[in-house]
């Protein structure tokens, strides 16, 4: 299939990708003179934000034709081409090889300025991910004639993506080279938005973390299976229901749709994904429901050939819950959303072993105010998550802050929790500042405490709990910082004389120098 999102190439202007052009980039043809002014030129997705006319052909009109082996060999020989360092041929996108239209008239394709976001959620997990990679490529196929060039946005750092084990491994199970994938560094949607060229869809979230409030404006359609905390309003396409993924809601759009839309590659994401979210339709998890089962069944229906679902789930079960040779830092990044309000940031993780196991990590008791301070958080909340012999879920619950009116603010929220209660028992813990407990309701999954701990940040406000965290960094770094001698500046030194003056023109060549040329995974040299 093409991807439904763009792809970072290392190339020069005048090298061509391969053989396989579906892997061309569908931001290419966004000719804003506007963002031409702000490239990007950290992000080599937006080839053509960066790169300035005369592009070559594959560069100028991506969308416009498929580009043969022969004609691709007068360029570049053949199978030196490669995305991030996979190989682009043969391709492993042909199932989807209609996503980017072969024809199109050259005047549309040079007016397709506006880019339509799908936004998953920031802890990128495999239903987020596959949300929305499958909701852009099916919006790609029934856009006929839009405006917007359709981009899946997977909602992390480029940096954090090793991270996600089960979903590299499916993807790739599916000849999907995560070189292909669009992250959230790699975009800058801030900037589109205030160009006037963004619309979003979120899917598997409807609540933008406060960094991103200035996008809200640019929502035009929710998907999501959380409880609907806020009213988007008439003008927005709103799906919110209650099921164990929202893969399935995702899954029932697309099968909504043209049958033909639906390929096998397709049908595995969806029917891994939804299985592994609703762990394998086990009852005693309590997360499944009839739709998610009725979708899972469909979708083996129309491929009778799909891996089976004990043989599947448990396959990326296992690879959700490696977390071999992970620091409890990455362990803490492997699933985290955050909340904010006021002055108090708390994190939000999903920890993939048992809270004994996570209680006894080398250095813990070092490693969680460490992981606060480095990531400005006032609070940690993680809930661990195992499973018994017939997939029924143990959760258990630590909650962490060096302040302990905040702790104990926190602790009681989640302890007097009724919508749902949560069924607190308290365990012993190794560290002062952290309380650990057992989770008696098991059902209460991390998306069903997020709303208790939202609403507690958005109406406690920090001074009742004494804790007012930028006076007390700022006290903390001022405390480490040794006393700046006061004959530092002897007559020899050169600051006494004051800082040098540099120009404009010298600072921009210094920071120039930083966009060197780095050997790519064969060697070949790829843009930083």
């Amino acid at each position: 299939m093409h991807p439904p999102f763009p792809c970072s190439f290392p190339m020069h202007a005048d090298t061509p990708p391969a053989t396989c052009t579906q892997l061309l980039n569908p931001l290419a043809h966004v000719h804003s003179p506007a963002l031409h002014t702000h490239a990007l030129a950290h992000c080599p997705t937006l080839c053509t934000w960066v790169y300035k006319p005369p592009c070559p052909p594959w560069m100028m009109e991506p969308s416009l034709r498929l580009w043969t082996s022969d004609q691709v060999a007068g360029y570049l020989p053949l199978g030196t081409g490669s995305v991030r360092g996979f190989p682009c041929s043969p391709s492993p996108w042909l199932p989807w090889s209609s996503l980017l239209p072969a024809q199109r008239p050259p005047d549309h394709v040079q007016h397709h300025q506006e880019v339509h976001v799908v936004l998953g959620n920031e802890a990128c997990d495999l239903d987020s991910m596959v949300s929305a990679l499958t909701l852009a490529y099916y919006l790609t196929q029934t856009a006929a004639g839009a405006r917007a060039a359709i981009v899946p946005v997977l909602n992390i750092p480029r940096t954090e993506f090793p991270l996600r084990s089960e979903s590299i491994f499916l993807l790739r199970e599916q000849g999907i080279p995560d070189g292909c994938l669009i992250f959230r560094d790699e975009i800058d949607l801030v900037m589109l938005h205030r160009a006037g060229l963004l619309t979003l869809t979120l899917v598997d979230h409807h609540i933008l973390p406060s960094g991103d409030a200035a996008l809200e404006e640019a929502v035009i359609e929710v998907i999501d299976h959380r409880p609907l905390e806020r009213d988007w309003g008439p003008r927005r396409r709103v799906t919110v229901e209650p099921v164990g993924s929202c893969t399935t809601l995702v899954a029932e759009r697309v099968m909504e749709g043209p049958p033909e839309l639906l390929d096998r590659q397709t049908a595995a994401l969806l029917h891994g994904t939804i299985l592994l979210d609703c762990v394998n339709l086990a009852p005693e998890a309590r997360k499944v429901t009839p739709k998610d089962a009725r979708y899972v069944a469909l979708l083996e229906a129309r491929f009778p050939d799909l891996p089976a679902r004990d043989i599947i789930f448990e396959t990326l079960q296992k690879a959700k819950f490696d977390v071999t040779g992970l620091t409890t830092e990455q362990v803490l990044q492997k699933d985290l959303k955050v909340l904010s309000g006021d002055q108090l940031i708390v994190a939000i993780s999903a920890v993939y072993m048992t809270l004994e196991e996570f209680l006894q990590r080398p250095g813990l008791q070092h490693d969680l105010p460490t992981f606060c301070q480095q990531h400005s958080y006032t609070a940690l909340v993680a809930m661990t998550i195992s499973f018994g012999e017939r997939h029924e879920p143990h959760r258990q619950l630590a909650v962490y802050s060096p302040c302990a009116r905040l702790r104990a603010t926190l602790c009681s929220a989640l302890e007097r929790a009724s919508s749902p209660p949560l069924d607190l028992s308290p365990l012993p813990s190794p560290c002062p500042d952290l309380c650990t407990y057992r989770q008696g309701n098991v059902a209460a999954s991390r998306k069903k405490v997020l709303p208790i701990l939202r609403e507690l940040l958005l109406h406690g406000g920090p001074e009742p709990w004494g804790c007012r965290a930028g006076e007390e960094a700022m006290a903390e770094d001022e405390a480490l910082l040794p006393p700046t001698p006061m004959n530092s500046l002897v007559d020899d030194c050169p600051l006494a004389r004051g800082l040098p003056a540099l120009s404009p023109e010298a600072v921009f060549e210094r920071v120039s120098r930083l966009a060197v040329v780095r050997p790519g995974p064969a060697g070949s040299p790829e843009k930083k």
